[in-house]
């Protein structure tokens, strides 16, 4: 189903916000299945909205014995987006970007954020961002099975605004969930650069 190649990216470090503590990313599979969050940046508003609604299936990922955790490609904006509770899982930094490279989470050109994501429904509750970090950075999700033995999902951002909605998730590890998933974010010219 995917091209990913988990030994080549397995090698890859990321730095643990909580410990400091450098891991390769293969350990993060090791033990049990897990879902992999790559954000654009952590100050993005849809990135904060699209963490949010991910998390709520933190609960039945965990009975299920799967991870969830989030990575982000640099140390902007983590401050405020861990204060802003926005995502229940581990978090991790990509410092060199190599996951981001290896999966194939392009960086945007200027013109590909103006037609933005999400903006009145973050808005709406209550979810801001802001300008720190790369703004062109793109992002996506990996969701790999326990021992690396396959690659379930490979999503990467076609836009800023596009995610991987919890419906999916859940029929991708073949679990049941008891979260209903948020509104689809509306689309404006306003948002995916925050």
């Amino acid at each position: 189903m995917s091209d990913v190649d988990l030994r080549k990216i397995g090698v890859n470090v990321l730095k643990n916000v909580t410990s400091g503590e450098s891991v390769e990313l293969q350990s993060l599979w090791q033990d049990r299945s897990v879902v992999l969050f790559f954000l654009r940046r952590f100050g993005c508003q849809v990135c904060r909205w699209t963490a949010t609604e991910v998390s709520k299936l933190k609960e039945d990922l965990s009975e299920n014995g799967v991870a969830l955790v989030g990575i982000g490609p640099e140390e902007a904006g983590l401050q405020e987006f861990q204060e802003g509770g926005y995502f229940k899982g581990d978090l991790y930094i990509d410092e060199l970007k190599q996951c981001y490279r290896d999966l194939g989470f392009r960086r945007y050109n200027a013109l590909s954020l103006v037609p933005a994501a999400l903006g009145k429904k973050a808005n709406a509750e209550g979810i801001q961002g802001n300008f720190s970090g790369d703004l062109l950075q793109s992002g996506g999700m990996l969701i790999v099975t326990k021992g690396g033995e396959k690659v379930l999902l490979h999503f990467v951002q076609d836009s800023p605004g596009d995610h991987v909605p919890l419906e999916t998730i859940v029929q991708t590890l073949g679990i049941q969930a008891k979260v209903q998933p948020g509104k689809r974010p509306e689309c404006n010219d306003d948002v995916c650069t925050r």
